[in-house]
């Protein structure tokens, strides 16, 4: 018995803990992210001292009525007073409530228009310094979290965010300030009722407060939905000729729908809970009204009875305005916490990007020449993360000389581009060198060593704008001529020029509007403008027909002999006439050699040869 209570006071002790740590991580999330405030920090100050002159009008103008009302009274039961004199007094008293009005106006304008200037501007800077981040990202970061999370994240995250810093801002100091005033006049005019609010706004607080925790877990789910949502349309786009061709949009739509019928059933729940603070809080109001009225009669009929006044008709309707102020307030800080709850999900996946560090960094004095493209793997193991419990590469050895042609190939999955993607630090090895024209590439400024080993990786992408402009992304500086030259190498000036408006012609983003074959060439092109010392063709031949493939291989034999060109394959013609050739499989070196030793003591080679050329078996 005593060793159960021992374990749950330790299990107590435990989530007091956990819950103090997830704070204080709200808190120092809030902090990071409140550093994007930056220039709009003038109009974020601003906004509450706006604010808070607005509820020192608002709460001074039912005073002035109260006076007003006793006043108007006052000539009602007093015959001997002239009209003229009414009129000046009433006069008077209105005389005092227009200014009030009037900055009590101005100043809610001017508050409204800093705290929404200071939170878009906020959401801005918050989007801009989330996408520098993860422009900074090496491959290993940007895997921990999926495009869906991170569209999800830069867009309806950092809009929460914006939302509960505006209601920050300008209603949660709005509320407070107003219910206090409004208790203090309360108690200053009428002390006898004003006890009426200790009752009903403490009441009216918590059923609200509890209806809003209630669905702000509902809230917070959704998070989750929104990124399924986000990756099932991502994926869908991208795939739509896949889909089309295989007649699946009914499959497709089926999945979208159960994806937002998730969101729109939560969303549903919640509104279904917070539909309940309205009846609550018109409930609380004609409650509060209610006994203010018929205790506040009563008064006035004593006091009227003892003939020294100590309780007005305007006492009673000011006691009325207050409660009703405080009461609305109450109501605008439930949504404060509702935003504020939803927007503590989201600072935190904020924050998880802000404070991503790439895991691979610029060494303290880093080397910016890259003297050949010599490349020597010692020992090299890698996998992709640390808890994996067997390795992508294993025990990796090569020596490639500057200048050689080396050709890979190997199975699916064998790790030919996970060999290739540890040259430019794409990843960092997870055991062993690699070493580059002399140094380990650790040891290099990253922009350099990537100036230098240019890749043209698996998955070929091209962006919206010209041709020119994507072939500039090699080389920003890059001439026309160089631009020609480098098309040519690659086999894409023959397309290019049949375009009538050529290298000026307009490429859709993705590239949808060429094909492969044309992708890949102006792929290529675009790797080649970067002068490189080393040339990475990542299975970056596969949509060119073989004729153009080997016009490629000979223009590069020819006109880039000094540049070390690793040649990824699954067509055993694409290196066949390459220096060597290494041969892949399951993580691991099989065999290295020309395309004559591999044919004859190679068993993988001769079965993928054989498979291609229909030859029948080798003797």
């Amino acid at each position: 018995m005593k060793s159960e209570v021992a374990s749950k006071n330790k299990k107590t002790k435990k989530n007091k803990n956990t819950n103090k740590i997830r704070l204080r991580d709200y808190w120092d999330a809030t902090k990071v992210v409140l550093k994007s405030l930056r220039q709009y920090k003038k109009e974020a100050i601003l906004s509450p001292i706006l604010i808070s002159l607005e509820v020192i009008f608002e709460c001074i103008i039912p005073l002035v009525i109260s006076w007003l009302i006793d006043t108007l009274n006052a000539f009602a039961i007093d015959p001997s007073i002239q009209p003229f004199d009414a009129l000046m007094e009433i006069l008077k008293y209105c005389g005092i409530l227009l200014p009030l009005a009037i900055g009590s106006l101005i100043c809610g304008m001017l508050s409204g228009k800093f705290s929404a200037t200071a939170a878009v501007g906020f959401s801005k800077n918050i989007r801009h310094d989330m996408f520098v981040k993860i422009q900074g990202f090496s491959f290993e970061n940007i895997d921990k979290y999926a495009t869906s999370g991170l569209v999800t994240r830069i867009t309806t995250d950092v809009f929460y965010v914006q939302m509960a810093f505006m209601s920050i801002i300008r209603m949660a100091v709005r509320g407070p300030l107003m219910i206090i005033f409004s208790m203090i006049m309360s108690f200053v005019l009428a002390p006898q009722l004003a006890w009426v609010f200790l009752i009903v706004i403490p009441i009216l607080g918590v059923m609200l407060t509890f209806i809003t925790l209630k669905a702000s877990p509902i809230f917070i789910r959704v998070f989750k939905q929104y990124d399924d949502l986000n990756e099932r349309v991502e994926e869908n786009i991208k795939g739509i000729r896949v889909v089309k061709t295989y007649v699946r949009s009914e499959y497709e739509k089926d999945l979208f729908r159960n994806r937002a019928e998730a969101v729109r059933d939560n969303f549903i729940k919640a509104d279904k809970l917070f539909v309940l603070s309205n009846p609550t809080m018109q409930f609380a109001v004609w409650l509060m009204i209610t006994i203010c009225v018929y205790l506040g009669g009563s008064y006035i009929l004593q006091s009227i009875n003892a003939g020294n006044e100590w309780f007005t008709i305007g006492n009673l309707n000011a006691i009325n305005l207050y409660g009703v102020q405080s009461l609305f307030n109450i109501s605008m800080l439930t949504q404060v916490l509702v935003s504020v709850t939803m927007a503590s999900t989201s600072i935190m996946r904020v924050y998880q990007i802000l404070t991503e560090e790439p895991t691979i960094k610029n060494p303290e004095n880093p080397i910016y020449d890259v003297d050949d493209g010599s490349i020597i793997f010692k020992d090299v193991s890698f996998k992709y993360h640390e808890g994996a419990e067997r390795y992508s590469l294993k025990d990796v050895n090569i020596h490639i000389k500057s200048g050689e042609t080396i050709g890979i190939i190997g199975g699916t999955g064998s790790a030919k581009s996970t060999l290739v993607n540890l040259i430019p630090r794409l990843y960092d090895v997870s055991e062993g060198e690699i070493i580059v024209g002399g140094h380990n590439v650790k040891e290099y400024d990253i922009k350099t060593l990537r100036d230098n080993v240019s890749c043209v990786l698996q998955k070929n992408v091209l962006f919206s704008g010209s041709i020119k402009d994507n072939l500039r992304w090699g080389n920003m500086e890059a001439s026309d001529e160089e631009i020609e030259y480098a098309a040519r190498l690659a086999c894409a000036d023959d397309f290019i020029n049949s375009f009538k408006d050529g290298y000026d012609h307009m490429i859709e983003q993705g590239g949808t509007n060429v094909s492969g074959g044309q992708k890949q060439r102006l792929c290529i092109a675009r790797a080649l403008l970067k002068h490189p010392k080393i040339l990475i063709l990542d299975d970056s031949t596969s949509a060119v027909d073989t004729k153009t493939d080997a016009r490629i291989r000979k223009a590069f034999r020819e006109y880039i002999p000094e540049v070390t060109k690793i040649i990824i394959a699954q067509r055993i013609s694409s290196v066949e006439d390459a220096d060597r050739i290494i041969v892949m499989e399951d993580g691991a070196i099989d065999a290295i050699g020309t395309h004559e030793q591999l044919l004859k003591t190679n068993k993988i080679y001769q079965e993928c040869y054989i498979s291609q050329t229909k030859k029948g078996a080798l003797s």
